[in-house]
């Protein structure tokens, strides 16, 4: 059973994981766990890039107007304007551009300033997907993970990892950081694998939002540079449009549309959670593009195609 190899896929790579995969022109449909809240990770960035382009179409917002950083309001993130030097002037509509292909944090935040959570949450409690959860900017959920450290932010926390006299010593900084009740599903933006497909499936068919605003979403994420996760389950020639998320030693997510050259396509979430105490950070990577293979080919199998009537569903488990 479909349910019985993804389970194995997950255990294997040393990981707990759900996963939804919809047909997006059909009803065919798989679901792993597809309804447990889970941190959503980056992936939420998809989620921000739609009320943007939104507002955009709807005339409320000027997706080209021109918005200043300059470095002393980075976000961490390893990449984009938090490594910037100098100040820099780009258009909203770049920064989400930074925000969906390189997972540009201070990108993300200046963005979820501009719509708001507000009109975040309204839209997506109008689209039914009232699991997706955005609770702050990314600096305010770093700073809160960096106080149940100990600490009084983020960034002192990452000042005391330099300082460290060991590496073990930075070691048990960073297990505090992970330990956080600030990392807990609902403390954090939170989403479940189920509605976050629900979403795309919305965006791929025009009907998360106006035609515009959806197609725009589209073309962004099938800009994203990070290919190792869904889509190394399949070969070249299916294009696979995704946003990833992780947070190294609590989760590693990836969320997008799969499209093979028949025309067929399927929006699919995957979470992973590691179940032991070492994450095995590559084994989950690949573990997603794996049960993301399997449950794809789980609907195309019945006509050759898809699947428009497969439907394979395991209940969720409530978290204790």
């Amino acid at each position: 059973m479909i349910e019985d190899r993804l389970e194995q896929v997950f255990a294997e790579a040393g990981c707990e994981g759900s996963l939804a995969v919809l047909d997006i022109d059909g009803p065919g449909r798989v679901a792993f766990g597809d309804t447990e809240s889970v941190v959503a990770a980056s992936t939420f960035k998809i989620v921000v890039a739609l009320e943007l382009f939104c507002q955009g179409a709807e005339g409320s917002l000027d997706l080209a107007e021109r918005v200043r950083l300059s470095p002393a309001q980075a976000t961490p993130g390893g990449q984009g304007f938090c490594i910037f030097e100098d100040e820099a002037e780009v258009s909203l509509r770049d920064l989400a551009r930074m925000m969906l292909t390189i997972s540009d944090n201070t990108a993300t935040d200046v963005l979820i300033g501009r719509p708001s959570l507000s009109r975040i949450h309204a839209r997506l409690a109008g689209l039914g997907l009232d699991r997706i959860r955005l609770t702050g900017t990314i600096r305010q959920e770093f700073d809160a993970i960096g106080r149940d450290a100990g600490f009084p932010g983020w960034s002192e926390r990452g000042r005391a990892m330099r300082r460290a006299g060991a590496p073990a010593d930075a070691e048990r900084i960073w297990e505090r950081a992970l330990s956080a009740p600030s990392l807990r599903p609902g403390r954090i933006t939170s989403a479940t694998a189920g509605q976050m497909a629900t979403l795309l499936r919305l965006v791929w068919r025009d009907e998360a939002g106006p035609g515009e605003a959806c197609r725009a979403v589209r073309t962004l994420l099938g800009q994203q540079r990070l290919t190792r996760k869904i889509a190394a389950g399949f070969s070249e020639e299916v294009r696979v449009a995704a946003r990833s998320g992780s947070v190294p030693g609590c989760v590693s997510n990836d969320a997008g549309v799969v499209r093979f050259p028949d025309g067929s396509r399927f929006a699919v979430a995957v979470f992973t959670r590691p179940t032991g105490p070492v994450p095995r950070t590559r084994q989950a990577d690949s573990a997603i593009g794996t049960a993301a293979r399997l449950a794809v080919d789980h609907l195309r199998r019945p006509s050759g195609k898809s699947g428009r009537t497969a439907d394979a569903t395991v209940p969720t488990q409530s978290p204790e």
